[in-house]
Formats: C-alpha cells, structure tokens, sequence
C-alpha cells in the first residue's frame, strides 16, 4: 500500500509516531489496559483510538476524571511506558510509510512530531532503525499545547527552517490533522493497518 500525497511542492515533511510511522497502536492499547486494570479503571478500545494524540497525563486525568478515580498520574505513566517497552520488540512500521521516508532521506527535511514522550519515540524509532531518518524530534514536553493545537508542528517547522504553508503532515489521528490544518499546513492522513 502506497500513500498518495496531495499536489504540491513541499519542503518538509513533518511525520506523527504512534500509528503513523510504527504500528504502535495496538500495542499501546495492550499497555494501557494492563497499566489501568491495576487500579480497576477502563479504557474502551474505541475511546483510546478517538483520543489518539492526547498526551499521557490528559488521557489518564480525564480517565480519573470520568470513572471518580484518585490514580496517581506519574507512577501509572510510568507504569504504562514500562508495559510499552516490553512489548517493543513485536513493533512493525505502519504499512506504506517507509517509502515516504526514504524517498525524503537526503532530499528535503524532516520531522516526528509527537504526543508521545521523547523517550517514548525513541525507543519506537530505534527499534524500527528509523531514528537516524528525521532531522528534528517535537515530543511531549517541547510544547505547551497539545494537538488540536497547532503549536507541536508550528515548532517543528520552526526548527527546520520552512514556513507552515511549505510542509506536509502525515497523520492517523482527527486530532492531528485538525492541528496540522490548524498550523496551515497539507496533511495526508495514514490509515490504520488494524485495530485491537
């Protein structure tokens, strides 16, 4: 499966991680119902998947929020980041994305703009040997505000040095591409391979 890009000249790519370059979704979710079944707190697989983009803490603040729970935010991050990287080892490329970052290699910049903590991308980057492939990492913590806002890849443009309307986003998320449109940039939104 080839990804079709948008007519255009583009002059960086700015690409999403989890469910866009790794397949990573599933594992994720395998992560987080394990992680949050120790404190008897749900997470249904379609609500994970509509709040993909969220960061961590917002996920797990709005899970306490929503069922009256009192989980403490860090140590259920950490666990869930824990669960994560044991499962890493089965983690593949989401199909018909590596072409994109190989035709980009060498020709014009790139970028992984994230919601994901930059330990967390990492680690996903180096086990797929892409990490070497982008120019710039944008991870939780570099920005204030989330995606749908547009300020993660209004940063990433920044430190690659081309404006928003010059860059193309690739995405699997509504979130990530409202924020993408929001920053006044193309986007190609990636499908997901599976689910669950």
């Amino acid at each position: 499966m080839i990804i079709s890009l948008p007519p255009g000249e583009f002059r960086a790519y700015l690409f999403d991680c989890d469910g866009t370059i790794a397949d990573s979704m599933p594992l994720h979710y395998r992560a987080w119902t394990q992680a949050l079944g120790e404190w008897d707190c749900t997470f249904p697989e379609d609500l994970f998947y509509a709040w993909g983009g969220r960061p961590v803490a917002d996920i797990i603040a709005s899970l306490n929020e929503a069922q009256g729970l009192s989980m403490p935010v860090a140590a259920v991050a950490d666990r869930r980041e824990h669960l994560y990287r044991e499962l890493l080892p089965r983690l593949t490329p989401v199909p018909g994305i590596l072409a994109h970052i190989e035709d980009s290699r060498g020709r014009i910049p790139t970028a992984v703009v994230s919601g994901s903590t930059r330990d967390s991308v990492t680690a996903s980057l180096t086990v797929l040997g892409l990490l070497d492939s982008f120019d710039v990492l944008v991870c939780a913590g570099d920005y204030t505000r989330a995606k749908p806002d547009p300020e993660a890849f209004l940063r990433a443009a920044a430190h690659l040095g081309v404006l928003p309307e010059h860059c193309l986003v690739f995405e699997d998320t509504d979130l990530g591409i409202q924020a993408a449109t929001a920053a006044g940039m193309a986007s190609v939104r990636v499908p997901q391979p599976r689910r669950g």
